[in-house]
Parts: structure tokens; C-alpha cells; sequence
């Protein structure tokens, strides 16, 4: 499952952690969730798909699997799109071909064969998350959890981010050059590699026992959506008389400060909560041998002429 949908395909699952809406603001952000809240999980058709899937035979694991190949699929296509095409293709290339007018169809010419391209790149993103979605379904809901559930739960998400986000890197080719630099590729990379770091930082909350943040303005599911609505809009670019490639690098900067928007917020809410538990751990002054009458540790007088302990205080 991903790292946002699931708590992961383990044999013990664990709970549904959710702060209580009477808890006081800073005691809510001492817990994190196990599992992150997905509406769509309720719905009828959701329930049916893992019901079908379910009957199918199909474990968790090989959901997470597919969605890996969903993503490889749309990584090609969006790299199609960008290395296949010049940047100065316009709206002409519609009815142009490669070498002159386009004797058969506009969907055969340089403009329409990467609308193609666009557009399996925009199947294919929802359809990763989607297995994201069912993966955690399968285990939870139908009680199909496994030894290796918790490797399934995190690598395939963090490979299929990296395939999705460097072929949109690599769409994006040409279109800005600056000091030696391609820097659509390189944006690319660098979206990559802050999806797999808010996924790395989300789980240093869990690995230090404070539970799973999800917080943040660029989560898997929406810089997913932002990718989908780009390779979209991508289609029009001809038609608008821009660059090849111009929407997709939009789209992968707005990725990245998202990113590391989302990033710099999980790391607070994990330093506030890890705070907050060892406040809590520190034992209280009524409870302390020696104090308020309780007899000390080695029977010696203490605080007040009780017994005590009696090593020295220092201030």
C-alpha cells in the first residue's frame, strides 16, 4: 500500500490512531495516524473492486506490484513525449507531418501522436493511485496482511514516484536551458527526490513511535493529480502556440515547493510530538522518592525531615 493510504500489508496492522476533537490542540499532535483517511475506501464502487479483486485471488502485494507497472507505463510515455518531439512544435504540426502535409489523419501527425502519449501518460497516473487504494483495502479490510506486507507497503510507492516524476522531468526536455543545465530534467529529479524524502520523513514518526504524519500540501495523492492535470493540459500546447514540454515544467515546480513545503511541516508536527511524549515521561515532583514525605531510596532523611535520598540537588 502507500505511504499515504495504508499503515501497510503486515500482519498486524495496528489500529486507526485519530486525535480526538476534545483532546487540547497540542495533545492532538502528540499521536500520528496508522493510517491515513481515505473517502473513497466507503464508497460502493471501491468496495466492489476489492470485492472482484478479492475473488480473484489477487494479494496485496501483487496489487502494489501492478501499480508499479502502471507507473512505468506512464513514465514512458510521458519521456515519449518529451525526447520524440521537438520543442517548437505548434499547432501547424496538426495537420503537418514530419516530412509534409499529413495525407491520413491529424491523430497520425507529430502533435497528435504525443496527444496519445499525454494521454496515457493521464490513465495511467490515476491508475497507480488507485492500486495504492485497493492494495490497503485487500489487507485490511479483507484480512490479507503478510510478513513482507510492510516492504510492499513502501518500496513499489517510492519506485513508481521516481519512474512517474523523472519521465515528466525528462518531457520536459529542452525547454530551459541555463548554464550548461537542462533544468526541465532536472526538475524532474529534484520532484523525485522530495516525494521520496516526504515519505522518509513520514516514516521517521512512525520508526520513533509517534505514528505517521500526513500532512502537508504535496502528499502523494495530490503531486499524482497535479501530473494527471498537466499531461492534460499538455495536449493543448500546440493549439496555445507554447513549448513542447512548458505545462509538465510548471507542473514539476510546483511539485517540488510542495515537497519541501510538506516535508518541513511532517518534520515540525514529528518534533512537536516527540517533545510533547517526553514531557510527558518526566515523572512528577509529588512522585519523586524524598519528596512531600515519601521515603527515599536509601531510607536517609530527605526533603522536609522525612527520609530521603542523599545525593545532592543542584539547581
Amino acid at each position: 500500500m502507500s505511504d499515504e493510504n495504508s499503515a501497510g500489508h503486515s500482519s498486524e496492522p495496528g489500529p486507526i490512531a485519530e486525535p480526538s476533537r476534545d483532546q487540547p490542540a497540542g495533545q492532538a499532535q502528540a499521536q500520528g495516524l496508522t493510517r491515513r483517511n481515505i473517502p473513497q475506501r466507503s464508497t460502493g464502487w471501491a468496495k466492489r473492486s476489492a470485492d472482484a479483486l478479492y475473488a480473484a485471488k489477487l494479494t496485496p502485494n501483487s496489487i502494489s506490484v501492478i501499480s508499479v507497472l502502471f507507473a512505468l507505463v506512464g513514465a514512458v510515455a510521458l519521456a515519449l513525449s518529451g525526447i520524440a518531439f521537438p520543442t517548437s512544435l505548434t499547432a501547424q504540426a496538426i495537420t503537418d507531418g514530419p516530412t509534409g502535409p499529413d495525407q491520413f489523419s491529424p491523430w497520425f501527425s507529430l502533435a497528435g501522436a504525443r496527444w496519445w502519449l499525454l494521454l496515457i501518460a493521464a490513465v495511467c497516473i490515476p491508475m497507480r493511485l488507485l492500486c495504492n487504494m485497493l492494495d490497503g483495502m485487500l489487507a485490511v479490510e479483507k484480512g490479507m496482511q503478510s510478513a513482507t506486507g510492510d516492504l510492499f507497503n513502501e518500496l513499489p510507492d517510492r519506485i513508481a514516484d521516481v519512474l512517474l516524476l523523472v519521465g515528466a522531468g525528462i518531457a520536459a526536455i529542452g525547454i530551459w536551458r541555463f548554464g550548461g543545465i537542462d533544468w526541465g530534467i532536472t526538475l524532474g529529479w529534484l520532484a523525485a527526490v522530495l516525494a521520496v524524502l516526504t515519505a522518509y520523513v513520514r516514516t521517521l514518526g512512525a520508526a520513533n513511535g509517534v505514528g505517521n504524519f500526513f500532512g502537508g500540501p504535496m502528499a502523494k495523492p495530490p503531486r499524482m493529480w497535479i501530473l494527471t492535470a498537466a499531461s492534460l493540459i499538455a495536449m493543448a500546447e500546440p493549439a496555445l502556440a507554447l513549448p513542447r514540454g512548458t505545462v509538465i515544467t510548471i507542473a514539476l515546480a510546483v511539485i517540488s515547493v510542495g515537497a519541501l513545503i510538506t516535508v518541513i511541516v511532517r518534520l515540525r508536527k514529528i518534533t512537536v510530538a516527540l517533545r510533547l511524549r517526553q514531557d510527558t515521561a518526566k515523572p512528577d515532583a509529588n512522585d519523586v522518592p524524598g519528596a512531600n514525605g515519601l521515603p527515599g531510596a536509601d531510607g536517609l532523611p530527605g526533603a522536609n525531615g522525612v527520609t530521603g535520598s542523599n545525593r545532592e540537588t543542584t539547581s
